[in-house]
């Protein structure tokens, strides 16, 4: 992948979760003064549950994002952070932040679970 391309791909996915976290917390102008109802106290704990759960994915992929930006400059881009070989060019479109190969990600997953 064109390493200017993917700085682009990359940079517009960080603009657009800067935008989620706007919205998400309220920040928007669009959403500011939501609705002043008074509703059932357990619905809005769990819908406070529930976005606070989607603020916390979208600042970790916004960090993934930002490590990729960081690669992007300093040249180890499109390489795998544990070892070091290429990431396929697919996955890379697929997955612009993506730090590992497949095989690499796999092993990690099976540790965490």
């Amino acid at each position: 992948m064109d390493i200017s391309v993917a700085r682009k791909r990359l940079e517009e996915i960080r603009d657009g979760l800067d935008r989620t976290l706007l919205v998400l917390r309220g920040e928007h102008p669009l959403v500011r003064g939501g609705s002043a109802e008074a509703g059932d106290a357990g619905a809005n704990l769990t819908e406070a549950d529930r976005n606070e759960a989607s603020v916390e994915a979208t600042l970790e992929h916004r960090t993934e994002v930002l490590a990729a930006l960081a690669r992007v400059d300093d040249g180890s881009y499109g390489n795998c952070v544990d070892c070091g070989h290429e990431i396929p060019e697919p996955r890379l479109e697929a997955r612009p932040a993506t730090a590992r190969c497949v095989p690499c990600q796999s092993k990690r997953d099976r540790r965490r679970r």
